[in-house]
């Protein structure tokens, strides 16, 4: 199963492949660093709801464009409980 993370992560990577974008060259449109990117992709960071609509209006979409999109890929996969460290 995938986190909520991971879901996301996918879809802003097949986003940015569709744009035919490298990680890099979508970070400097966004303001990212690669790294950054790709931990996003990876479901190993968890993006501000700032850097999430940076991220949307990167790939062209509105933030509430990518919630759906993310909503509806979670909706038809069962979602693992992320961890939590408060």
């Amino acid at each position: 199963m995938k986190t909520l993370a991971q879901h996301f992560g996918e879809f802003v990577r097949d986003k940015r492949l569709e744009l035919g974008l490298s990680q890099v060259e979508f970070g400097e449109k966004c303001g990212f660093y690669q790294t950054y990117l790709s931990r996003i992709e990876r479901g190993q960071a968890n993006p501000t709801l700032n850097a999430m609509e940076v991220i949307a209006n990167g790939l062209g979409i509105s933030v509430f464009e990518m919630f759906e999109a993310v909503g509806v890929a979670v909706s038809n996969a069962q979602v693992k409980p992320s961890r939590k460290r408060i």
